[in-house]
């Protein structure tokens, strides 16, 4: 469109490309401000310690050779000429924040790439490699990640979290003095060996095109240290990675090349609250190569029209690093930009100090509705794998989720928390992730109910498609989205984890535990009471339940719905009624999940509570339920 073709060709105003908005020279007081910064951060670990440093260098170069070794044994088994063996090579390249230079204290994962030559196949580095590695002592954790947008191996190398993309070469040697800048190395390469390439060649240009690396690599530290406390730093969750947390500040840089970290935090955040997203963010002019590959360019690709917060990396073949950012993740991102521009605006006054801008989000006190999404396994083994793909695809479960007519935020809270073991008797593994909810009310109806049986269910019938696609299904492999009321969180979470929890009544907790009890009980098992409930649909009482429950699977005449109600702030209601409820509705035909061989196994309690009937309810998908052929239909509300 014309006013994309403005924003990519003819810059203005103070975000253009080319000239900054100031040369002004830092003044005492700036200096002032920045050792205060490096003071406060220094608690938190963001300074790499020398000790752990010539460890990360010792693992690397374990590493490197170690890649060597399996790409030369690859070549004999290859029946390569011994001319050719011996020379073939391979290398070991480090990108993202240990390249980068702002590696923090006891933070040891590094992103690295392994390049091999050309007779290396990417099915070599998922099999034969990976084998290699699981037999090495130093090696622990090994998982292959192959559906990722890009292919990745996770493992723990002599204590060091190495997360190793792979990419080959159309060259039959691999030196050790190869260098990646050159737009040649990507020539009869497949597009993920180019993405693989991108992240070392993306790094080394940012470095190059920052005018005082010193600054950067602080100011940075101190964004990063905020993205975290405040909940924000995520890539694969749908916020933003390393990677575009560093061209952002990058792009700061380039704005204010004399300024002071103090002045380019504070500067970070006034840019980039008041940003015209989706106007994309780039470090210089898009390039156009001999190669022609695909770049990124909303003029030429309908799909990258709807991206909504492009950062768009400055190696060639550009590409927008934020792809994963949906409308709820990037609402939540301004609304803390704003928050930061406030605090370092007080801060700068003297009216406030560092300490206040790293104050974590408080987020199970941000919303009133939250969803649990549990994930399970019988062996640790099994369990890693599939945390791996369920956490790869939360952000499908945002994007569902934030479609629904009555959702305007879905935010995940990317970091995961162990299960509880008194609740999760029969799974020794498990991992949690909570989402916050808000919702918005109709205006003229008395009652607002909002449906989200579609959207879990299509992001659960994802997950078990790749999962079986990938042959790591394995049985006791689950996923459950329970809903909860803040207040019941701490029967999920240690007190600890709740920050400025408000006190709960004894009376209150023993409720609370008599619904999650209700809730989490598995089919067959009875509640301790039973009512009928506000609709006539539903089972009345848990016998009922139990009846169906009794049934074959794959012949249960069930519906799901999981959905929740409230009703409008403008009617005449009990606070009794005010409280959302959420149910799993059966009633109706036999549906299933959309994979052959599995099935959803549904759970409904009603319970009384203090005298008053209460739905809770969870969705699970469990694939030793097996039900092939059949297909899942939501019956709206």
């Amino acid at each position: 469109s014309p006013s994309t073709s403005r924003q990519l060709n003819q810059p203005q105003g103070h975000y253009g490309l080319t000239s900054p908005i100031s040369l002004a020279l830092p003044n005492d007081r700036d200096h002032t401000h920045t050792q205060q910064l490096i003071e406060e951060m220094k608690p938190f670990g963001v300074f790499e310690d020398q000790e752990e440093l010539y460890h990360r260098t010792t693992v690397l170069g374990k590493l490197n050779n170690f890649v060597k070794e399996w790409i030369s044994e690859l070549a004999e088994s290859k029946n390569l000429p011994p001319s050719i063996t011996e020379h073939v090579g391979g290398k070991i390249f480090t990108f993202g924040s240990y390249r980068l230079g702002v590696h923090t204290k006891g933070s040891s994962d590094i992103d690295a790439l392994c390049v091999a030559p050309s007779h290396v196949e990417r099915s070599d580095f998922f099999q034969s490699f990976f084998e290699k590695l699981k037999n090495q002592e130093e090696v622990k954790n090994l998982r292959a990640i192959e559906d990722a947008y890009v292919p990745v191996i996770k493992f723990e190398f002599d204590g060091i979290e190495i997360d190793l993309v792979f990419a080959k070469l159309s060259l039959p040697t691999v030196s050790d003095d190869l260098d990646l800048r050159d737009d040649s190395c990507l020539k009869s390469l497949d597009i993920r060996c180019i993405r693989s390439l991108n992240g070392s060649r993306v790094t080394d240009e940012i470095l190059r095109l920052v005018p005082n690396l010193e600054n950067f690599r602080l100011t940075l530290r101190a964004v990063k240290l905020w993205a975290k406390r405040r909940g924000v730093y995520s890539n694969i969750m749908g916020f933003l990675g390393g990677v575009s947390w560093a061209m952002l500040v990058a792009r700061i840089c380039q704005l204010y090349p004399n300024a002071l970290a103090s002045t380019l935090v504070n500067k970070f955040f006034l840019i980039f609250s008041k940003w015209d997203w989706p106007k994309p963010v780039l470090l210089k002019r898009l390039e156009e190569s001999f190669l022609n590959l695909p770049v990124w360019d909303p003029r030429v690709n309908p799909s990258d029209r709807y991206h909504v917060m492009p950062i768009i990396t400055p190696a060639y073949p550009q590409q927008n690093s934020t792809y994963n950012v949906s409308l709820s993740t990037r609402a939540v991102m301004v609304e803390e930009f704003q928050r930061g521009l406030e605090v370092t605006d007080e801060i700068l006054k003297g009216k406030s100090d560092w300490s206040k801008l790293f104050e974590p989000l408080n987020f199970f006190q941000k919303y009133k509705h939250y969803i649990v999404l549990t994930a399970s396994a019988f062996t640790e083994e099994h369990h890693l794998n599939w945390i791996g793909l369920v956490e790869s695809k939360i952000r499908v479960l945002v994007g569902n989720l934030e479609r629904n007519e009555f959702v305007t935020i879905a935010h995940v809270q990317p970091q995961s928390f162990p299960g509880n073991e008194e609740v999760y008797k029969q799974s020794r593994f498990v991992s949690m992730w909570f989402l916050g909810l808000v919702f918005k009310k109709a205006e003229s109806a008395v009652t607002t109910n909002v449906d989200l049986t579609q959207g879990i269910q299509s992001f659960t019938d994802t997950v078990y498609r790749q999962a079986s696609a990938l042959n790591i299904l394995q049985e006791g492999m689950k996923i459950e989205a329970t809903y909860v009321k803040r207040k019941n969180l701490h029967l999920f979470l240690p007190a600890e984890t709740l920050q400025k929890r408000k006190k709960q009544k004894v009376s209150d907790i023993s409720q609370s535990s008599t619904e999650l009890q209700c809730n989490r009980s598995s089919l067959g098992e009875s509640c301790s009471d039973g009512s009928k409930t506000r609709d006539s649909r539903t089972p009345s009482n848990c016998s009922s339940l139990n009846k169906i429950s009794k049934l074959d699977i794959s012949t249960a005449e069930t519906e799901r719905l999981f959905f929740i109600s409230w009703p409008n702030s403008k009617s005449q209601v009990s606070p009794t009624e005010m409280e959302a409820t959420v149910a799993l509705r059966t009633s109706g035909p036999a549906v299933g999940c959309t994979i052959p061989g599995y099935n959803t196994v549904c759970q409904l309690r009603t319970c009384f509570v203090q005298g008053q009937p209460k739905l809770s309810g969870t969705l699970i998908m469990d694939p030793k339920s097996a039900s092939p052929k059949q297909h899942y239909s939501p019956t709206s509300k």
